[in-house]
């Protein structure tokens, strides 16, 4: 695989999984050649954190409301985001709002979807008022994020860990979406994700981690490890090129191929980025 061609468009390395290898998770990803990490907030208390690690470690970040977060978030948090956004326009490395979306795979008793749409609409409505693209999370819920999309209009951005139909892919990336494919990419029995990713126009694939989250299937423990505790292995940034090489085999590209139109994708998606890589 060639180098200094990465860009992992999505990468939580704020968590506290983190917290004992930061520094090393970092500069493991450098050497694997990802050159760029967006790190999106989830909620209000980890904005500046966010924001602290894209400065220090040379990366972007993105500032929004996750919907697994609208149940503890205070109706006062948009207007956090608000003035977060205002403080830091001129910041080259506030990239997009997010992570935002919608999330209907908890359950209605779980979670208010009517607070997580009430949530989703006023960022939305934010990002275009501040002319910024947006990270989305989808799951299960393409149909209703379209809804709003078609509302508010928005600058485009990426629709994170993609998994849902091709007519609902190509809605997307009808609005100016790139759709965010990683670890999920990579398990053979994923075969929706698999076909989408081989399948979606050339423009629209970008490459991502979701690290710590979503592992790639090589990080999954075998059955006599999981016997000693956990499932998998934790994901980080420095996977990124070796799940590119899924998406390769998917769409029959080269790896250079490969690494030069998902970065022209994430660059598309994310207009701010192209500064940061000069």
């Amino acid at each position: 695989m060639i180098r200094a061609m990465w860009i992992d468009t999505h990468c939580h390395l704020d968590a506290p999984e983190f917290d004992p290898d930061r520094d090393a998770v970092a500069a493991r990803a450098a050497a694997a050649g990802v050159t760029m990490m967006v790190l999106p907030a989830v909620e209000v208390s980890n904005f500046e954190t966010v924001r602290g690690l894209a400065h220090r470690l040379g990366g972007a970040y993105a500032l929004g409301i996750h919907p697994l977060r609208t149940g503890t978030a205070a109706d006062a948090d948009i207007e956090h985001l608000a003035q977060a956004l205002h403080t830091h326009r001129d910041d080259p490395r506030l990239v997009a709002v997010g992570e935002i979306g919608l999330d209907h795979f908890v359950t209605e008793a779980e979670l208010d979807r009517e607070r997580q749409r009430r949530f989703y609409l006023a960022q939305l409505r934010l990002a275009r008022d501040a002319g910024l693209p947006v990270i989305l999370h989808v799951r299960r819920s393409a149909d209703p994020l379209l809804q709003g999309l078609r509302g508010i209009e928005v600058s485009g951005g990426i629709a994170h860990a993609f998994n849902a139909s091709q007519v609902q892919a190509q809605a997307f990336v009808d609005l100016g979406f790139r759709l965010g494919f990683g670890g999920a990419m990579t398990h053979e029995r994923a075969l929706q994700i698999r076909r989408l990713a081989a399948s979606v126009p050339d423009t629209a694939p970008v490459l991502e981690t979701d690290a710590p989250d979503i592992p790639p299937q090589w990080l999954y423990r075998s059955a006599a490890e999981r016997a000693g505790g956990g499932g998998h292995r934790r994901n980080e940034p420095a996977q990124l090129p070796r799940i590119a090489q899924t998406l390769a085999a998917l769409r029959g590209w080269t790896p250079e191929r490969t690494a030069e139109q998902t970065r022209s994708n994430a660059l598309a998606a994310l207009p701010r980025l192209a500064a940061l890589l000069v």
